[in-house]
């Protein structure tokens, strides 16, 4: 099955396992196709290997994701319901700057989020739109947004491989200042 949550397939940090590279959805269900027009598959090159992640679109230049997610080719795949498909709502992006938070530590993963500034804007379509950040201060993978009523509240960080719970999401609403202080100053 390579519907929408495969996109959300990707990496748990070091330290926690091998790799999570799964082809499966581990406790879910395939999505209506489109139906999270938010979400972004992000593909990037490490030391040794491609690795991917899971992001948010919060704007139609930027893509908030985890901090551990970073590598060299950088690209986000925005629109798309099967990965493994080239679909005409498919639109992807290089990435023109990858942001981590100042005092993000890959040790403890502690302020694991990231900035992703696109080399172009997103065309909004049905299957393309940005999702609000929170105004004030679940499970998914690398990246991947824990939304609420519409709204982005936290980056999923890590967790167990087996997806049983807890896992750890990085608050959102903790990192607006610095957030939308990157976003101006780009």
């Amino acid at each position: 099955m390579q519907p929408l949550l495969l996109l959300m397939a990707s990496l748990l940090p070091p330290g926690l396992g091998q790799p999570f590279l799964s082809e499966e959805i581990i406790g879910g269900h395939e999505a209506k196709p489109h139906s999270r027009p938010y979400m972004a598959f992000i593909q990037f090159l490490d030391e040794k290997s491609w690795k991917r992640c899971g992001g948010v679109l919060i704007q139609k230049d930027f893509v908030l994701t985890a901090a551990h997610c970073r590598g060299s080719s950088m690209s986000v795949t925005l629109g798309a319901h099967n990965i493994k498909q080239q679909e005409r709502t498919q639109q992807v992006i290089q990435v023109r700057r990858a942001i981590r938070h100042p005092d993000y530590n890959p040790k403890n993963f502690s302020n694991d989020i990231m900035l992703l500034q696109l080399e172009r804007k997103a065309k909004q379509t049905s299957a393309v739109k940005a999702l609000s950040l929170p105004r004030t201060k679940a499970r998914g993978d690398s990246g991947g947004p824990l939304v609420c009523k519409k709204v982005v509240h936290g980056t999923f960080s890590y967790g167990k491989m087996n997806g049983i719970p807890p896992g750890v999401f990085t608050q959102v609403s903790h990192f607006l200042p610095w957030i939308k202080r990157t976003m101006k100053d780009l």
